[in-house]
């Protein structure tokens, strides 16, 4: 008798323009997850990277981030105003631009098939423009992959940091709930738990989701797995039976994290 054949899932979180990597990143999987965040606005590794310092220079993007990692956040939305100020242009348009440039590289190495979520820094308007044939946008939906349910829930909840897609509690809330039961809870943030919340380089805890860890009390799937923390306290811990795992920083580490049944 013929073994059952293994299904393999590849997922990746916070790609923030690692375009080459990303185009490997479904080498070997019957599927890639994506749980969001493929903009490159700043990075904290490298402030020469990003749009931020594109349009501002290296040394205007490290004066922000020297406020934003002391959460100075007034301070450093006040620099973000200076700034803007002097640039020629609408700032939503100029941003906008500088994100279809990026969106364009990297739906295009997204491989087949697909299953993405948004980030809290995501612009999810524009994402029916680029996701193609192959690639399948899910919030708040689910879908079955090799007879698991997957249930996908994209952005961030409201944060100091004002970023492109947060949603407001109650709605995303609602998006967990729609989701039902299923095997696989994937979303962008993490439950609220301090220590997968708390980031250890940029010394703040994150925003995490009740919603989320409210479901998992009460659905009690299989595995959770987010992103969005960078350099988190703790990487994976259980709730009850469910495994929670972030799967890792895709921009500083170019490896997915696997999943096989």
């Amino acid at each position: 008798m013929n073994a059952k054949r293994k299904t393999r899932v590849h997922v990746v979180s916070d790609v923030h323009g690692n375009t080459e990597a990303l185009a490997r990143a479904g080498d070997g999987a019957d599927a890639l997850l994506c749980l969001g965040d493929l903009v490159l606005f700043l990075d904290y590794a490298d402030h020469s990277r990003g749009i931020f310092p594109d349009l501002f220079g290296a040394e205007n993007a490290d004066r922000i981030v020297a406020l934003r990692t002391a959460r100075r956040f007034a301070e450093a939305s006040a620099l973000g105003r200076q700034l803007w100020a002097g640039i020629d242009g609408d700032r939503e348009t100029v941003i906008e631009e500088a994100v279809r440039r990026q969106y364009a590289e990297m739906f295009a190495a997204f491989t087949t098939p697909t299953y993405a979520t948004y980030g809290n820094v995501d612009i999810p308007k524009l994402w029916p423009e680029y996701a193609r044939p192959g690639t399948t946008v899910l919030d708040g939906e689910r879908v079955e992959i090799g007879g698991r349910v997957f249930g996908f829930v994209g952005g961030g909840l409201p944060s100091p940091m004002r970023t492109p897609y947060e949603v407001d509690v109650e709605e995303y809330a609602a998006k967990v709930e729609a989701l039902g039961e299923v095997d696989v809870l994937c979303s962008h943030i993490p439950p609220e738990i301090p220590e997968l919340c708390y980031d250890t380089v940029a010394r703040r805890f994150e925003r995490g989701s009740a919603a989320l860890l409210a479901a998992i009390h009460r659905t009690k799937p299989r595995y959770a797995l987010f992103g969005h923390v960078h350099q988190p306290l703790a990487r994976r811990m259980r709730v009850g039976s469910t495994e929670c795992v972030n799967v890792g920083h895709f921009a500083a580490t170019g490896r997915p994290w696997a999943l096989e049944w």
